[in-house]
């Protein structure tokens, strides 16, 4: 046998592993595609039309009941008290200690951890009820428009959290972890369920103004970003002034059609590299130069809002003629929905009362009130509704002791994970419904005898709405099994709900 020669031996570090992935990345990159990724590759192309329908094979698991999402997170923890949790009978206790059978140990956050009472705030802000129905839905007067949808709506008072602080709480209602580095539930969706337009990024976020409380937590791209899945999954946050993608317009004196060759030199290049090295990465970012190229069109058209008639802006009320504002922003999601944009979400920040609650939650409700009703109305009416399912909600709720100084007329609230509400509404979940109950003093979930869950022991208990449980149920309603939509990274199975939640099956039709 002749020897090999010298030059036959040697392989760069790159071509080791790059050769060696190969293998791996074109597996990988095969089942995002949900095609047969070895026939893809046999002239080093990748077809347009099925990278951008990207669904895994199989999915949807079954059929869905909601097409899309749209998700109006309100970050900073909005008090359930003031807003959803009816509870009159704190009136009788004003200022007296939280009973200790009450509070039973639980722990609290260092802003009133040093405090030498606990004293009970009632809510100052008034209640109805609403919805036609036997029991009911209470409403706070700081929302008269919502009261009007009650009907419509799917409203949790049990839900919990195990997170006590806004970043690690966020974080894990978002990515189904405390720790940064998941991927979020849009790229979720995208991962498993892939586009249903070409034109359009597949999960899109709109960050709000508010008049509320200005020193307002921040949020980081993470939130929405993809963790190990492939980065053309992450979120696209649409701007409110100047170009709503940055470099999205050619350069001055650069014409389309040489942006188009010049898209298409990079692309032959980037395939020469899939071809060799097998990087999904590289897939990930032919994808991003070809959509930005689509949007160049699409995105103008989207927030050319000029076509709409006057009857939709009165509806949405004033702020929704003003960029940025989350009326104009849920004007936005109504058009995305149209245009068939799987995941839409919309921040809202400033919901972190912890003092001048009477000053600063009554503004932060004006910003959403009219806007999230007139969101549900205008789905509904143009018939998407049934199949778009609508989510409302913070990271946690807010305490029923007041934090700093107590008045009848004014109060603050800390952190609160134990119990907080959010609702949905469309999509195929049960419409004008309260689910679940909290003790007398918002404090903690109880049961149909009243008797107090604990949500570490008793995790599964009807009554009671985890986020993980939350997450396994949007996802079911979009026709994915949250147990099955999983990522192999560093040698373990990895997915959304991570190893619990259930589907709420009360909460479903």
């Amino acid at each position: 046998m002749n020897p090999l020669r010298e030059s036959e031996l040697m392989m760069t570090r790159r071509q080791l592993f790059g050769r060696s992935a190969f293998g791996v990345g074109t597996a990988a990159l095969s089942q995002l595609l949900g095609r047969d990724f070895g026939s893809a590759m046999l002239d080093g192309s990748l077809m347009a039309q099925d990278q951008a329908k990207g669904a895994l094979p199989g999915l949807p698991h079954f059929a869905p009941k909601a097409k899309r999402v749209i998700y109006l997170f309100m970050s900073g923890g909005p008090s359930q008290i003031d807003m959803w949790d009816y509870k009159p009978g704190l009136h009788d206790v004003f200022d007296e200690d939280l009973p200790d059978e009450v509070r039973r140990g639980q722990r609290i956050t260092t802003m009133t951890s040093g405090q030498t009472r606990f004293p009970v705030a009632p809510s100052k802000f008034k209640f109805e009820k609403h919805a036609n129905n036997e029991d009911g839905i209470y409403v706070s007067e700081l929302l008269p428009y919502t009261a009007e949808i009650a009907g419509e709506l799917c409203v949790m008072k049990s839900m919990y959290t195990d997170a006590i602080n806004h970043d690690p709480a966020i974080t894990y209602i978002q990515t189904g972890s405390q720790l940064p580095g998941r991927p979020s539930f849009g790229s979720w969706t995208s991962y498993g369920l892939g586009a249903m337009n070409q034109d359009l990024p597949t999960y899109i976020v709109l960050h709000s103004s508010w008049t509320g409380r200005k020193e307002a937590q921040a949020l980081y791209s993470r939130l929405w970003g993809t963790g190990f899945l492939p980065s053309h999954h992450q979120g696209v946050s649409l701007r409110s002034q100047g170009d709503p993608v940055l470099f999205l317009s050619d350069p001055e004196g650069l014409s389309r059609e040489t942006r188009r060759r010049m898209l298409d030199g990079i692309a032959e290049l980037n395939n020469k590299q899939l071809e060799e090295f097998g990087d999904p990465e590289i897939n990930a970012r032919i994808e991003q130069y070809e959509m930005a190229y689509r949007m160049q069109s699409s995105v103008p058209d989207l927030m050319d809002i000029d076509s709409e008639p006057e009857s939709t802006f009165e509806e949405y009320g004033p702020d929704s003629r003003k960029p940025g504002t989350f009326a104009a922003n849920c004007l936005l999601a109504r058009r995305l929905a149209e245009r068939d944009v799987r995941f839409i979400q919309i921040f809202h920040r400033g919901w972190d009362q912890h003092g001048n609650m009477a000053g600063d939650l009554p503004n932060q409700c004006k910003d959403i009130d009219q806007a999230c009703a007139a969101l549900i109305k205008d789905l509904k009416r143009k018939g998407l509704l049934d199949e778009t399912l609508v989510i409302w909600g913070g990271e946690f709720g807010r305490t029923t002791y007041s934090q700093g100084q107590l008045s009848r007329e004014n109060y603050g609230r800390d952190h609160h994970p134990r119990c907080f509400t959010m609702w949905m509404a469309g999509g195929g979940v049960k419409p004008g419904i309260s689910y679940g109950q909290t003790d007398d003093y918002s404090y903690n979930i109880v049961d149909d005898d009243g008797n107090i869950i604990d949500p570490i022991k008793d995790q599964y208990n009807e009554g009671a709405v985890h986020i993980h449980d939350l997450n396994a149920t949007v996802m079911n309603q979009m026709g994915i099994d949250h147990e099955k939509l999983t990522y192999r990274y560093q040698g373990r199975d990895f997915r959304l709900t991570d190893v619990a939640g259930r589907v709420m099956t009360e909460l479903i039709q």
